[in-house]
């Protein structure tokens, strides 16, 4: 793996959750390191909204692997203890509330025999027999992939079979039948299409429909349905706000409201970071974080292909009485409430060259924190309000060009008209939407084609086919993110901050295989 030597002064740019893990890995070998962050506050995709007496999570609000921040803590020293804020995490039992549109619900456990009786209740024994088979199947698509796809960095495809053990890693994942569609993989093991959903919904957060997302994508359902899903105490929020304490306590340095403007190249290398201040950072190397038409727009040579974005996500974000939320039937951290609609709905979100429109008939994600994190409820004007969150998937901009701006006001009370008819009564006249993100939101921050999720995990855009993250035309920067390998999410991304740092030459201090049994956590 190719490396770049000599960096001792290192810059990062974006404090998101990829930017710190990278600069925390830095700063525990010595590196002299500054993060710049031009919005006012850590965190990137995992941030905040702030709203009228509250706060609330404005992007990931799904925890899963939390011992990848251990790693990114540990490089400088520190624990979850150690860091301010403290950081306490609490596995949800369950991880998720399924409701479906016959009036059925499912409890998704992490804990196999939890799950088992859930499955039994809902679809009867044999169904639970093969959700074990499944889970089975899910966990050696995990492990067979874990080092080889995603705690990977790429000089070459040819990489996939150069490196020790890597032949048997692919013959293992052939034999799984992880280069197959996870739609197929996951209907020949389990029957009832509710159960379905549950283990395949995950694809999307690759970009990718479920018929059409490779198999070794199951890995994400792995992490959802296996490995634990965790409410963070204080929001999402706090994982970014304790990696920067930490950094901060080690010695590095992490400037907010610092925009970058341009890189200087001295030849093919980065000399130095320009912001927008006009204060000029010399380096030995720089690591990017945003995405992929703002880090275009630094380097002198554009990349040769064409970038296919995932699909985006309208948001709403706001508070409500808990008179009124605490009076419906799902009464969880995250509900994931099913349309009748399924292979419909994805092909409407990922058509591409403008055929793309709304879901007919949405799935949503809605998001109570303060059922695990009771500190988050405030009061106003004498009654208790929680944040609340809904987030509907819908096309980039890529695939259907609309007026987000204008549209964004129509189609939050259309969201909300299709919540009253599920169930979630007085949630139209009660809940106080204070933000709404639409692909407009994502387009203004510079992501690719209005989309929060990057380049979607199309085989052309995956493992080693996805952007590298040291391109040998700039010999000292170095990507991080989701727009780089090996992907999109919290865990991925947190890899990738570490995958970073070894190219400038850190040392891995832990075994790269992740522990996969059952009772990780």
């Amino acid at each position: 793996m190719r490396t770049v030597p000599g960096a001792e002064r290192v810059v990062v740019v974006g404090a998101g959750l990829a930017g710190l893990a990278a600069a925390l890995h830095l700063r525990g070998a010595g590196r002299d390191v500054t993060v710049l962050e031009r919005a006012d506050t850590v965190g990137g995709r995992v941030g905040v909204h702030r709203g009228p007496g509250y706060e609330i999570d404005n992007g990931a609000t799904v925890l899963t692997m939390p011992e990848l921040i251990d790693d990114a803590l540990g490089a400088v020293g520190a624990d979850r203890r150690s860091v301010r804020p403290v950081l306490r995490t609490t596995l949800l039992s369950p991880a998720y509330h399924a409701r479906f549109a016959d009036g059925s619900t499912l409890d998704v456990h992490s804990d196999p025999d939890r799950m088992a009786e859930e499955i039994t209740r809902l679809c009867g024994p044999d169904e639970a027999r093969r959700y074990r088979r499944l889970r089975t199947w899910l966990a050696d698509v995990f492990d067979a992939e874990f080092d080889r796809f995603m705690d990977a960095s790429f000089d070459s495809p040819l990489d996939l079979v150069s490196s020790p053990g890597a032949l048997r890693d692919l013959a293992r994942l052939l034999r799984l039948g992880g280069f197959g569609r996870l739609g197929a993989q996951v209907g020949r093991r389990i029957t009832d299409p509710r159960l379905r959903r549950v283990f395949t919904f995950q694809a999307l957060y690759a970009g990718v429909a479920p018929s059409r997302a490779l198999a070794v994508y199951g890995a994400i359902a792995h992490m959802d349905t296996s490995l634990g899903v965790y409410a963070v105490e204080g929001g999402m929020r706090s994982i970014a706000r304790a990696m920067a304490d930490a950094l901060v306590t080690a010695g590095g340095r992490v400037e907010l409201g610092r925009e970058v403007s341009g890189l200087d190249f001295a030849g093919s290398r980065v000399e130095a970071v320009r912001t927008t201040d006009g204060a000029r950072l010399p380096c030995d190397a720089v690591v990017l974080t945003p995405d992929t038409p703002v880090v275009d727009s630094w380097l002198p040579r554009r990349p040769r292909r064409p970038v296919r974005a995932a699909p985006s996500a309208v948001v709403l974000h706001g508070s409500i009485p808990t008179t009124v939320s605490d009076a419906w039937a799902a009464r969880h951290h995250h509900v994931i409430d099913f349309g009748a609609e399924w292979d419909r709905t994805f092909t409407e979100i990922t058509r591409t060259r403008g055929r793309g429109r709304l879901m007919f008939d949405p799935s949503l994600l809605i998001t109570r924190p303060a059922l695990s994190d009771p500190g988050q409820r405030f009061a106003r004007d004498g009654d208790e309000h929680e944040p609340l969150s809904v987030l509907a998937p819908c096309p980039n901009l890529d695939s259907a060009p609309l007026p987000w701006p204008t549209l964004a006001g129509p189609y939050r009370d259309e969201l909300l008209g299709v919540l009253e008819d599920r169930g979630y009564k007085g949630v139209a006249e009660g809940f106080r939407v204070d933000r709404i993100d639409t692909p407009q939101t994502w387009l203004d921050l510079g992501m690719q084609a209005g989309s929060p999720f990057a380049a979607a995990h199309v085989f052309r855009q995956t493992g080693p086919f996805r952007r590298r993250n040291l391109d040998p035309r700039y010999p000292n920067v170095v990507l991080a993110g989701s727009a780089t390998v090996p992907g999109v999410g919290v865990p991925t991304v947190l890899l990738s901050g570490r995958l970073a740092a070894e190219r400038l030459g850190v040392p891995r201090t832990r075994p790269g295989r992740a522990q996969t049994v059952e009772g990780l956590h």
